[in-house]
């Protein structure tokens, strides 16, 4: 997916979302560690919002993201906060980078969006190919709770004097992946509506599936978390949050 027609909407319709807690969260994380803010690498940025919060309190940042489009909101996003962040077009799966990085994260179920569980091994391997050997690779994923009781065969409306947002998800029972739809209906000067749609599928596993392919490539789990909370994930958790060092 694009997100063609959403980069440019992707803020306002995720205005709720609280980059700055997240982004405490993570340099919390991190600390804890005993690591420096050094370089760091923000994979599915889109709009870096997160990165621009995580430039803010000291990190250098490079954000990597498959939309043009979206990098092309983040460029500019970047540019007015005065800071600087790399911005690369690449796929997070086949991942190509120069030299070694303190610090990896993907937020937002950026993992869910890949094509499957080949494509998050290979994600995986490649944060550990640049990841440096004390650093630490922080993710969130959605749970198959989410995916099954609350995105589901759902659908919500957003609506704004910007724009008119349709989201329809269509859940798939077989492999607890939930199909999106977005409808954006966008207000024109003649005071009709121009129809934009986009689409794109989440797929969710189990925590052990998660823990395990860490395992796999070369990872050891130091924390998982209820969202950005530090309590444990438990049966109705929604989001977890990851932390995994090199083995």
């Amino acid at each position: 997916m694009s997100y063609g027609v959403f980069a440019g909407y992707y803020d306002f319709f995720t205005a709720n979302v609280d980059y700055k807690t997240y982004a405490q969260r993570i340099d919390k994380i991190i600390r804890s560690l005993g690591l420096k803010r050094g370089s760091l690498v923000d994979l599915g940025c889109g709009t870096a919002s997160l990165s621009c919060e995580l430039a803010r309190l000291g990190y250098s940042v490079t954000g990597v993201d498959i939309s043009c489009e979206m990098l092309s909101v983040a460029a500019q996003k970047a540019r007015l906060s005065g800071k600087s962040i790399r911005l690369i077009n690449q796929d997070i799966s086949m991942l190509e980078l120069d030299g070694k990085y303190d610090a990896f994260v993907c937020s937002l179920d950026g993992i869910n969006h890949l094509s499957g569980i080949e494509a998050v091994a290979q994600t995986f391997s490649r944060v550990r190919k640049y990841l440096s050997r004390r650093g630490v690779f922080i993710f969130d994923v959605n749970t198959i709770y989410k995916h099954r009781h609350i995105l589901a065969d759902n659908c919500f409306i957003f609506d704004s004097d910007r724009a008119y947002l349709g989201w329809q998800n269509d859940y798939n029972k077989s492999d607890n992946s939930v199909d999106i739809t977005l409808d954006f209906f966008v207000p024109q000067k003649d005071g009709g509506y121009s129809r934009h749609t986009e689409q794109f599928r989440e797929k969710a596993y189990p925590a052990k599936t998660i823990f395990e392919m860490l395992d796999k490539c070369g990872f050891r789990v130091i924390g998982a978390y209820d969202g950005l909370s530090e309590s444990k994930p438990n049966a109705k958790t929604e989001r977890i949050l990851f932390a995994a060092v090199r083995k």
